[in-house]
């Protein structure tokens, strides 16, 4: 089983650094084959963009080979030239933006299914803000107001990016809604990778992540392990 990378958004710049380099190490160093999936910014026509940014940022932390996949709706991650990328592929970034839009097109698509075989054989899987909400059983969809299934990678998990501004303000509703999951709140330029030993997580960047399992909450700042099987007594 390969490894999650879930950050909290504001990616490509500032303390992310940490994560993402962290990410190209597990994923082989910076030889390794790297896909940008663009997908869930792509309602706003902003996928271009933001591929290239991304693009530009690994580039700039010594990735030599980094792609920016054509992903974009259903039908390009049905097609088998994105899948077959995927698969080859040692890190798979998906890119912030809309997440309820990014599950619909992932879910039980050609594309996640490569993206789940590279995973267990090893590669990195990482996603900021909508890219890491939809890995997790369900997530707060703020435009619709709505909860949605995600993906269910991490099960009896809800991911809660932007925590240090607005994401917090959905934790009151989400507790009522799933009182038996995991909430786990991701500040910008946080992320948190099960690297450390059995699955553990470790957190790096500027902020921190908060994790709620009923009424209680705890905190980790970079450089702290966590274990999302057993809380910390």
């Amino acid at each position: 089983m390969g490894y999650l990378v879930l950050q909290g958004g504001s990616e490509f710049g500032g303390l992310m650094r940490a994560s993402d380099l962290r990410a190209i190490a597990l994923a082989g160093g910076r030889d390794a084959a790297v896909a940008i999936v663009p997908a869930a910014a792509a309602p706003d026509g902003n996928h271009r963009r933001a591929g290239k940014n991304g693009l530009k940022w690994f580039h700039m932390l010594g990735a030599r080979n980094v792609t920016v996949l054509p992903l974009v709706d259903r039908q390009s991650a049905d097609d088998p030239d994105v899948a077959s990328g995927l698969r080859r592929s040692r890190l798979i970034y998906m890119l912030g933006g809309f997440p309820e839009y990014l599950a619909g097109v992932l879910q039980g698509s050609t594309g996640w299914k490569a993206i789940r075989a590279a995973l267990a054989e090893g590669a990195v899987l990482a996603g900021s803000s909508a890219g890491a909400m939809v890995l997790g059983d369900f997530f707060y969809n703020p435009v619709s107001q709505n909860l949605v299934n995600g993906l269910g990678l991490l099960q009896a998990t809800s991911i809660v990016p932007h925590f240090n501004s607005f994401g917090r303000a959905w934790v009151d509703r989400l507790q009522k809604e799933l009182p038996s999951a995991n909430l786990i709140g991701i500040d910008e330029e946080t992320g948190m990778i099960n690297d450390g030993p059995a699955g553990t997580w470790s957190v790096y960047g500027a902020g921190a992540v908060v994790i709620h399992r009923g009424h209680k909450s705890e905190r980790y700042g970079a450089g702290q392990r966590l274990d999302l099987e057993r809380p910390q007594q």
